[in-house]
């Protein structure tokens, strides 16, 4: 019993330690404003794909050859979009100098709130029910284990055996992605090219965390170089998996499944490897998992219920995406209308054949 109810005043002295510490103050507003990034790259990135396949008349959905990738750096939006997501990465970089891994990780999740605002906007659907009480149960869940890690989680060294198990391990997911990718790749839907992404993601995640942590103990070695290739390696093949999701389903799908496998590949790892959450007893570990089932469910239920979901598997309501057609989409919420136009009140970037574009 003790391990559930630890003492109150220890409790409250590790949340005073909390906000004693400048480096989760800054690690948190930094993954706050990476996943806002992200939000908006997203968008921008899936308005080029979707172009590319428009105008080129090909699909990119069985993966994306380098014809569709040479498009894809000509479209104005596929670079603004890649130009955010840059940005998103600089964010979350900053924000594991600061911050533990295990606390900085979740904390994208809010990406797929912001995504889904925006994708109110663009499509000119309000957000149904079900999408409003998978986005609480997503913050719900979010926070609670943001809380939870705050308190326990601890900064440590990487030693080389952690590193070395940690590039083990991603070897071998790199093999079994590939050769599934190689044996399904005509059979592939979106949804293995996101959780493809999301593992490789979560481990460039933490072999982000790593170097950064090498880095600041001064333990700068052949390892941390092969580190730092593997990271490069990881970066660009999750991206490629991620650009042929966005040609083979929408944005907020695409989101929402990096949300669920990133984090959770990143965490289990922080925490099977890196132990960065050690010195919790052993309720903060069912804490974990409750806030984070609490979470999962609120993404896949996201996932479901967005309004373009509901939208695709509706005969009565067609579909206007934002990156054509003419006129200007609004949702039938005028307060949600209202508030998401102060983000998103014209895109800023359109490409040269967008019949918008003035």
């Amino acid at each position: 019993m003790e391990a559930f109810a630890p003492d109150l005043g220890d409790v409250a002295d590790q949340l005073v330690g909390v906000f004693k510490d400048p480096g989760i103050l800054i690690g948190i507003p930094l993954a706050l404003l990476g996943a806002v990034f992200m939000s908006f790259g997203a968008q921008y990135q899936h308005r080029g794909v979707q172009k590319v396949e428009r105008l080129t008349g090909t699909d990119g959905g069985t993966g994306l050859t380098g014809g569709q990738i040479w498009n894809l750096l000509r479209r104005p939006s596929w670079v603004a979009g890649t130009a955010m997501l840059g940005l998103a990465i600089v964010c979350q970089l900053a924000a594991l100098s600061f911050a533990p891994l295990i606390l900085v990780q979740p904390l994208g999740a809010v990406s797929l709130v912001i995504t889904t605002l925006l994708n109110a906007r663009i499509s000119g659907h309000k957000p149904t029910r079900q999408s409003i009480t998978a986005i609480v149960l997503c913050i719900a869940g979010i926070f609670t284990f943001v809380t939870i890690a705050a308190v326990y989680a601890t900064e440590t060294p990487v030693s080389d055996g952690q590193l070395i198990t940690v590039l083990i391990i991603l070897a071998a997911v790199i093999l079994l992605v590939g050769g599934s990718w190689l044996w399904f790749r005509q059979r592939a839907s979106a949804l293995f090219y996101i959780v493809a992404a999301g593992m490789i993601y979560g481990f460039v995640a933490t072999l982000a965390k790593v170097v950064i942590n090498r880095v600041q103990n001064e333990n700068f070695d052949w390892l941390t170089i092969i580190c730092i290739v593997a990271l490069l390696a990881g970066t660009a093949s999750g991206a490629y998996f991620v650009q042929t999701a966005y040609a083979s389903g929408p944005p907020d799908l695409v989101i929402a499944g990096l949300t669920v496998v990133d984090p959770i590949v990143a965490i289990i790892i922080g925490l099977a490897v890196l132990h960065e959450a050690d010195g919790a007893p052993f309720g903060a570990y069912i804490g974990f998992a409750a806030a984070g089932a609490l979470a999962v469910t609120g993404v896949f239920l996201l996932a479901r219920f967005h309004p373009e979901v509901v939208s695709n598997n509706s005969a009565e309501v067609p579909i206007v995406r934002g990156s054509g057609g003419a006129g200007e989409p609004r949702t039938n919420s005028e307060k949600l209308t209202d508030a998401v136009a102060k983000v998103w009140p014209e895109p800023p970037v359109r490409d040269r054949d967008d019949p918008r574009r003035r």
